[in-house]
């Protein structure tokens, strides 16, 4: 009888799939999740057929459910399947890996059974495919559905992020235009001088964010490159021009360096600017109040630094990296979403750089974009 033949080979079964498993490559299940699965299939296979061998061919419907599934609820082994098929999903496993769990088991079944010269009937083995048959397609149900689910949350996560992002760089360019407007005002200055040059830009940044949004929706696609060489020092100017608006309004002394004509960088100045923005808004926001924030750029090898400097006091030892982390903020001032930073290091990462802090306990912080150096010719 196969029931008797698995009761008394259970040991050897679950260690042949046990080692067809270990042998697959990116399997990372415990020994004690690799003998969760197949073996509680192979216990209730055992009692399915023990019941059909005492009580007809519908006895074991309740343990193991009909041939081809009742579209009812689960059986007994119908739940033990959809368990361990979204226990597979958590440990990153695939569909096929799955299908290829009770394949084993049905490989080591034959296997040991030519090898013992067991003979079984024709209606033992319909009870062992069907029992095969609903477990699989019970086990890749729940897989599948619980990876639809978690496609979905992680979907709506990076929906919320990327509304997130746009939300907060249109902030920081209305937040700029604003601040124009006000010393304009104040100021009784003329849309035709600097500070309406930075009123403009503020403008220009706003409708670009919304236009390449509006882009992204219509292609369902990522926005035009629009990469340039242009020299440093005009972009640094451009950066500082705004910066001085931010540094005024908080009464913070705002300092910055001469940089060398002949400097360039490449890349998507308005992306590049954006996050360098983001950089001097962070330092003129947590640095203390009427403490010196600077903007120094410099080549160094191959390579160009920008440089932002501030008087923050420092970060606790192990806050450096966790500020790049989305939403995350640090410091009393909670105004913000917490996504300055982030956004700065992806946009700065597009553009073939990198973007660090190093951390000086009890004086403050430098934040670093690093960039390939390139030569200015318009000098």
């Amino acid at each position: 009888m196969l029931h008797n033949f698995l009761a008394n080979n259970h040991d050897e079964l679950v260690d042949r799939c046990i080692d067809k498993v270990a042998k697959r490559p990116e399997r990372n299940a415990t020994e004690g999740q690799l003998r969760n699965g197949i073996p509680m299939f192979l216990g209730q296979l055992t009692r399915t057929l023990e019941a059909e061998q005492d009580n007809g061919s519908q006895a074991g419907v309740a343990i193991s459910g009909a041939s081809g599934g009742d579209g009812t609820a689960l059986s007994e082994m119908g739940v033990s399947a959809a368990a361990h098929g979204s226990t597979l999903l958590t440990l990153g496993y695939t569909v096929d890996q799955v299908v290829h769990d009770y394949g084993d088991l049905c490989q080591a079944i034959t296997d040991l059974a030519v090898e013992r010269d067991a003979p079984f009937s024709v209606d033992e083995f319909r009870t062992l495919n069907r029992c095969l048959d609903n477990a699989i397609a019970d086990a890749v149900t729940a897989f599948t559905a619980q990876r639809d689910v978690s496609i979905a949350e992680q979907n709506s996560a990076d929906q919320i992020e990327e509304l997130g992002f746009l939300m907060h760089e249109l902030r920081n360019s209305l937040s700029v235009a604003i601040m124009a407007v006000t010393a304009l005002e104040v100021g009784g200055l003329t849309v035709g001088g600097a500070t309406g040059n930075v009123l403009k830009r503020g403008h220009a940044a706003m409708a670009i964010l919304i236009e390449n949004s509006l882009a992204e929706v219509r292609s369902k696609g990522n926005s035009s490159d629009a990469s340039e060489l242009f020299s440093l020092a005009d972009f640094v100017g451009e950066a500082a021009e705004s910066a001085r608006l931010d540094a005024n309004t908080r009464g913070c002394p705002f300092q910055v360096s001469p940089v060398e004509s002949d400097l360039a960088i490449a890349g998507n100045r308005g992306l590049l600017l954006a996050a360098l923005a983001n950089l001097l808004h962070n330092a003129f926001k947590f640095t203390l109040p009427h403490s010196l924030v600077t903007l120094e750029a410099y080549a160094k090898g191959q390579e160009v630094l920008i440089e932002v400097r501030d008087h923050c006091g420092g970060l606790p030892t192990g806050n450096a990296e966790k500020m790049f982390t989305p939403f995350t903020q640090r410091g009393e001032d909670k105004t913000g979403l917490g996504l300055g930073l982030t956004i700065a290091r992806q946009s700065v990462m597009s553009e073939g750089g990198s973007l660090t802090v190093m951390n000086t306990p009890n004086v403050g912080c430098t934040f670093i974009i690093t960039l390939p150096r390139r030569k200015w010719n318009n000098v």
